[in-house]
């Protein structure tokens, strides 16, 4: 459960930094290399990362919506 509080943080994080770069209109390179950065620890949680996306997609809610409590749920039920 800690992975996927981690990977969901930092997929909140990411909809913020790409948001932020859509948003502005100078050069953000510190939002830039904060994003790389993230996109590189959100691949060191492969699993988790599929956890979250396929929960959002069932419950067809964004993925910075998803709880970690939602995650447990949906792989409870689909366990079967």
């Amino acid at each position: 459960m800690e992975t996927v509080n981690e990977a969901l943080g930092l997929l909140r994080r990411q909809a913020e930094l790409e948001q932020s770069l859509k948003e502005s209109g100078g050069i953000r390179i510190t939002e830039e290399q904060e994003l790389l950065v993230l996109k590189r620890r959100l691949a060191s949680y492969p699993q988790a990362m599929q956890a979250v996306v396929q929960t959002a997609h069932a419950l067809r809610r964004p993925l910075t919506e998803v709880t970690a409590d939602d995650v447990e749920s949906w792989a409870q039920l689909n366990s079967v």
